[in-house]
């Protein structure tokens, strides 16, 4: 679905205002791009911008950025307490949401070979995207700063990944890659003392704790290496620490690895740790934003936690539910009111009005005003999610009817199945929620293309370009509304051969509205593409829309046909 990248450039400026505004400026003009954040700081000279967008979109913003801060930034007369190699001095882009870390690589791959060669600032390449061993942690790359890499350069072993091993006095050199998200996290205790919360937070570290003797002594190898206990969570580093404004012992952690080492598994290691210290969790805070992935997999362990039995099961709920079972469990509000609008950066991106905020009644107002927009795509897509809906509804009724007393391995397997197909469900549904938004903002840029003068040969050209480009990603949005409808078909196939007998008649009508979101989009494909010149585009296109509406009709009928014969 949306692809999100972050981009985190770090910028030898903390003082001079007026080059920090232009640096946020740069970024602020490109499309499909957001400016979370500007943190300068006066004494190590240095400011950090977040921003997050479209891969194409964060490409371009990087290489805007980097290209005003060469202009605006002179490494000769630089000075501040933090370690730097140049103007923009490392430039990490990070996986958000449906983006992988080798996309990650890719994109730093690309960004820095532009830098390279059209700014001739000298590239290394580091973490996941590093091509030498020793290039994986920056303060190795970094190492001599400015000031001594005008001898390093020359260093055969030390020539840039991209441009030449050539000194740029005033840029200096740039480090970027893919590397993993950050999140900074804390977690409460009802106590004062700093010694405990440490103590806790040492269990915790991925290299592990230090191992002593009785009196305290530190344990070493036969090597000289210190003696450790087993390893604590994966991409964690940890510290206690007493916050006078909250009057509380806080375990304090970066977390670089929170596939590995998700937010729950930390929370619940830490309170059950706690207990063993005499002292016990009240909440906890999340320092900065978060991707949406690990609060909603902390909201699906907890609700599966509720659930007694031989297997954590859970209800198959919305995704705003399961981000509200999150905040409540973790204590997110305790020292401070957690609002995933402005905490969780696919909500930040979000726009105000969206038509799948609206009512019934606001929405179907707005359908039948004089405007395009919204039209049959959102409608399609509209379709598609209450297919989706009605399936995860059919699922959830019958695992709350199968009760583990008693239950056979066959009614175990189909109530698991059924659980994981509550939450697949959800997903689609939420998925096609918002392709209603983006049907409509895809049919907007097509408008606005349209709109462009065409008085010159050049401007017709641009025109042409522009209209091709808008038509192309006006037909990927119903595409994609065919294909999650599709799913959500293959949803009301199961839950109707083994759902509750009483819920049968919703499985029937899931499946009937998502052959409707289906047709639906295929037709909207079908319009689109009559304007397109791209020939393999269309081919490809319309080939996949092809497949999917046979196989549509094919399993629908299938699902009507049963679903008719049960009731007689």
């Amino acid at each position: 679905m949306n692809k999100i990248v972050e981009c985190v450039p770090n910028f030898s400026e903390g003082r001079n205002k007026d080059i920090l505004n232009a640096i946020a400026e740069a970024v602020r003009k490109i499309d499909a791009v957001t400016l979370l954040d500007v943190d300068p700081g006066e004494a190590t000279n240095r400011t950090v911008f977040t921003f997050v967008g479209s891969p194409e979109g964060i490409k371009e913003a990087a290489f805007q950025a980097i290209k005003k801060g060469s202009e605006l930034i002179d490494m000769s007369v630089h000075t501040g307490e933090h370690a730097r190699m140049g103007a923009c001095d490392v430039c990490p882009f990070i996986p958000v949401a449906g983006v992988t870390m080798e996309d990650c690589v890719e994109i730093s791959k690309e960004v820095g070979a532009r830098v390279a060669k059209e700014l001739n600032i000298p590239i290394y390449l580091y973490e996941y995207s590093r091509t030498k061993e020793d290039r994986q942690n920056l303060a190795v790359i970094r190492k001599g700063e400015y000031e001594g890499f005008e001898d390093k350069i020359k260093d055969p072993h030390w020539a840039p990944d991209f441009g030449e091993a050539k000194f740029n006095a005033k840029s200096g050199a740039t480090v970027m890659g893919g590397r993993d998200f950050l999140i900074a996290y804390n977690i409460n205790l009802n106590t004062k003392n700093k010694k405990l919360a440490h103590d806790i937070a040492l269990n915790i570290r991925e290299q592990g704790r230090i191992l002593r003797d009785d009196s305290g002594k530190i344990l070493k190898d036969e090597q000289g290496e210190y003696k450790r206990a087993e390893p604590g969570f994966k991409g964690v580093k940890s510290v206690g620490w007493y916050i006078d404004e909250y009057e509380k012992a806080q375990i304090s952690m970066n977390i670089t690895n929170y596939k590995e080492s998700p937010l729950h598994k930390i929370f619940e290691f830490v309170e059950n740790d706690a207990i063993k210290h005499g002292v016990r969790v009240t909440g906890s805070e999340l320092v900065g934003l978060v991707p949406k992935e690990p609060i909603l997999e902390a909201g699906k362990y907890f609700l599966g936690k509720q659930h007694l039995g031989d297997q954590y099961l859970s209800t198959g709920v919305g995704e705003r539910e399961l981000v509200k079972v999150a905040v409540d469990t973790l204590g997110l509000n305790e020292l401070s009111d957690f609002n995933p609008k402005d905490k969780i950066i696919e909500y930040t991106l979000e726009k105000e009005n969206l038509l799948r905020t609206m009512t019934v009644v606001e929405f179907t107002d707005e359908l039948s005003s004089d405007s395009a927009a919204p039209g049959g795509g959102s409608i399609a897509a509209l379709c598609g999610a209450l297919s989706a809906g009605l399936a995860s509804m059919v699922a959830n009724l019958t695992t709350k009817k199968l009760t583990l007393k008693k239950m056979s391995d066959k009614k175990k397997i189909r109530r698991n199945t059924l659980n994981s197909l509550a939450f697949q469900a959800q997903e689609i549904k939420d998925n096609l929620l918002v392709l209603i938004d983006n049907d409509t903002d895809a049919f907007d840029k097509y408008m606005e293309a349209n709109r462009l003068p065409d008085g010159t040969d050049q401007e017709k050209s641009i025109k042409a370009k522009t209209i091709e480009i808008a038509t192309q990603q006006a037909t990927m949005i119903p595409l994609e509304t065919m294909r999650q409808s599709y799913k959500a078909i293959e949803c009301a196939k199961y839950v109707s051969e083994n759902g509750l007998k009483n819920a049968l008649s919703d499985a029937g009508v899931s499946a009937l509205t998502g052959l409707t979101a289906v047709k639906g989009a295929y037709m909207n494909v079908k319009i689109n593409l009559s304007g397109i010149t791209d020939e393999k585009f269309k081919k490809d296109v319309k080939a996949e829309a092809d497949i999917i509406l046979t196989n549509a009709k094919e399993l629908a009928t299938q699902i009507e046909e049963y679903v008719m014969g049960k009731l007689g």
